[in-house]
């Protein structure tokens, strides 16, 4: 069999060496977690202790689990302890409503009773990305076990390590990680009952084929190049802030970060400048210390796309680089100003700047990308609200950085993806909604 090689991609090191599955050894897993899928789906009330239990071994590991993903990845360290803390909040929150979420729903017909019941679908695959790589797993795992059913998590394999690591913490029989290539875990979906996954529009696509071949429930979570949309009568020392914010945390590296920065042209010289002056005093350098913002790209590959995209970028535009590391896999925090369209999703500590003159073309910028996953708007909020409606995303946050929240559904429209994580919506993604009447 096939190993994979995990690196550090601040220091070039070998973190690990793992033994690659095959189908035939992930088909054994899923067989097994359907024997204990039968017993999780019976009592929500075990379901939500077992699921207290998570809880307790997340933040009693949470500094290690913290480094490993830095060293894994390259994220700052106080990022991904923030990462691991919105995780317990998630199961939280999903102890706290799954009963109220599940519970049978009664409509009134000519029946002695109706109702909709929502049962678990069984064994459900996700793929998930490297970017998050405790946040993307929880989101979509919390949901569906806490709705009855068992989890199968094929990761990047450059997070490999909290991959397995996440395994141990979750303890459970109904949660299994499994070490292998995209193509295997592609024929494990003929397998499972559904599938979610997180990551790229191409490899999305290739997902919900195969899914749609097998008729299994999917839902994607995919690429976005989100617009922040600046309009005059914003605070703008605030909203730079948070643009700054938007751009760059998880070192740029986040579907629903802000990537195309939308400016009324009364405030766009001014809050270009002031974007520069924010870029410049970003602390850039080792994930493992607590002073960093911005640690490295994920990998050489990463990087090597970003840079090819600033070459076709500074033909398109003008490029400001901040004065920061640039050697391994760092890019340091770069503004491009430009009227051009781009439609490239840039993964990486790159903010494009475009300038509008009316609200029409402020939404025209907006909805000009093949991507709806979510949109900002900053400024007067009764002036912004008006622009929801014809902004093609999934979530639209007004004087807020999107985020996602459990609370919330999330997901996006257009190459964004379909279906919902987070909230009710997201709990009943991977349920069977049956109707049952009683006469």
């Amino acid at each position: 069999m096939m190993t994979i090689k995990t690196f550090n991609p601040y220091t070039g090191e070998v973190l690990g060496e793992y033994q690659e599955e095959s189908v035939e050894q992930i088909k054994q897993k899923i067989a097994k977690l359907r024997e204990a899928q039968m017993h999780w789906a019976r009592s929500t009330d075990a379901r939500m202790d077992a699921l207290r239990e998570v809880k307790k071994r997340l933040l009693a590991k949470k500094g290690e689990l913290a480094k490993l993903m830095s060293m894994e990845m390259g994220k700052p360290v106080s990022q991904s302890e923030a990462e691991v803390n919105k995780c317990a909040w998630l199961i939280d929150y999903a102890v706290e409503n799954m009963q109220r979420f599940l519970e049978p729903e009664y409509v009134k017909t000519e029946a002695a009773k109706s109702y909709i019941r929502f049962d678990p679908l069984g064994v459900v695959l996700l793929v998930m990305p490297w970017n998050f790589p405790a946040w993307q797993v929880m989101r979509a795992a919390i949901p569906a076990l806490a709705a009855g059913n068992a989890v199968i998590l094929k990761h990047a394999s450059i997070v490999t390590g909290t991959s397995l690591m996440l395994e141990q913490l979750f303890g459970l029989d109904v949660f299994r990680s499994t070490v292998a290539r995209g193509e295997t875990a592609l024929a494990a979906i003929e397998y499972v009952d559904g599938v979610s996954f997180t990551g790229s529009t191409s490899v999305g696509s290739t997902i919900a084929s195969e899914a749609g071949k097998r008729i299994k429930k999917s839902v994607l979570e995919l690429g976005g190049s989100d617009p922040f949309i600046v309009l005059g009568s914003a605070d703008l020392d605030k909203t730079v802030k948070n643009a700054v914010y938007a751009r760059l945390q998880n070192n740029g590296q986040s579907c629903i970060a802000s990537k195309r920065f939308l400016v009324h042209q009364s405030v766009y010289d001014e809050f270009s400048k002031l974007m520069r002056e924010e870029f410049a005093k970003v602390a850039v350098g080792d994930p493992l210390s607590t002073s960093t913002f911005l640690g490295p790209l994920s990998s050489t590959e990463q990087k090597r796309t970003v840079v090819r995209q600033l070459e076709e970028l500074g033909r398109l535009g003008r490029v400001h680089r901040a004065e920061a590391r640039d050697d391994g896999n760092f890019v340091p925090p770069t503004l491009v100003e430009t009227g051009a369209l781009y439609t490239d999703e840039v993964f990486g500590p790159v903010a494009i700047l475009k300038k509008f003159s009316t609200m029409d073309e402020a939404v025209q910028l907006a909805n000009e990308t093949p991507y709806g996953l979510g949109a900002s708007i900053w400024g007067d909020p009764e002036e912004a609200e008006k622009l929801v409606p014809n902004i093609q995303a999934g979530m639209v946050f007004i004087n807020k950085v999107v985020a996602s929240d459990p609370r919330l559904p999330f997901g996006g429209v257009k190459k964004s993806g379909y279906g919902r994580e987070l909230s009710r919506y997201g709990m009943l993604e991977f349920t069977n909604i049956r109707t049952v009447w009683v006469n």
